[in-house]
């Protein structure tokens, strides 16, 4: 491997690594040599089976298990991993709700800001701050086509993932110039637990698979160069960026 791309001897926490897109980025980072602790609100402490993936990289894996939408556990946290050498931080962890926004319940929004941004910003700051003291640090978020976009049906987690573009330029124009760089990936159409509906409806799967050039559902190790990229030296003058892996779809 190219010394670029190496991250051996790094440590890499993925939240939302449990499955779909962060199971993918934890493992295409253990493969590139991180050792990796994944977080999820139900990931199992032994045996799960992204543990099992890093390991048969020849990595080591922690699981931590932690509720998003939980401020206090989210700031315990950060607390521990600020102690922490920790090389490489992917904020990954995120949940959608799906009504019109005229009838889209507050407890809906509430839920989906705290999860997919306020708990992001929580155990950047605190990791960031671990990064800073050391001069060196990758962070990267997962955005959206919605950090770009309005979308339907999904007010609550539009205004998230726009505010992770906000925030990761925001990291970004503080925090390079200590030596920590801050990027995000904006995944396209993935076939995730998150896109089932809209797969299993045949109008909006013909309409969305219509617009993209590549024409067909990303899959979620789509996403696995992206991240190694943003995670090692190969980026190490990227900063504030937004990247989509989208299949073409913002270019049509």
């Amino acid at each position: 491997m190219s010394a670029l791309f190496d991250l051996t001897g790094t440590t890499a926490v993925v939240t939302g690594a449990k499955r779909g897109i962060g199971f993918a980025m934890a493992e295409a980072l253990a493969e590139a040599g991180a050792d990796i602790i994944g977080v999820s609100a139900t990931i199992e402490p032994e045996g799960s089976a992204i543990g099992s993936a890093v390991e048969a990289h020849g990595r080591r894996f922690e699981a931590r298990t932690v509720d998003f939408a939980d401020r206090e556990a989210v700031v315990a946290l950060g607390e521990e991993f600020r102690a922490r050498e920790i090389g490489v931080l992917v904020n990954n962890a995120g949940t959608i709700e799906r009504a019109p926004a005229a009838e889209h319940p507050l407890e809906w929004w509430d839920r989906v800001v705290e999860v997919n941004l306020s708990s992001q910003f929580v155990l950047t700051q605190a990791v960031g701050n671990g990064m800073l003291e050391r001069g060196r640090g990758k962070v990267i978020f997962t955005a959206s086509l919605l950090s770009f976009q309005g979308g339907i049906n999904v007010p609550g987690y539009a205004a998230a993932k726009s505010g992770v573009s906000g925030l990761v330029k925001a990291l970004a124009n503080e925090w390079t110039a200590r030596g920590v760089t801050v990027n995000g990936i904006a995944p396209g159409y993935i076939a995730t637990d998150n896109t089932q509906n809209l797969r299993d409806d045949p109008e909006r799967s013909k309409a969305i698979l219509d617009r993209i050039p590549a024409g067909r559902w990303g899959r979620a190790d789509d996403l696995a160069g992206a991240t190694v990229f943003l995670a090692s030296p190969a980026s190490d003058y990227v900063s504030g960026i937004i990247l989509p892996v989208d299949g073409g779809w913002l270019g049509r």
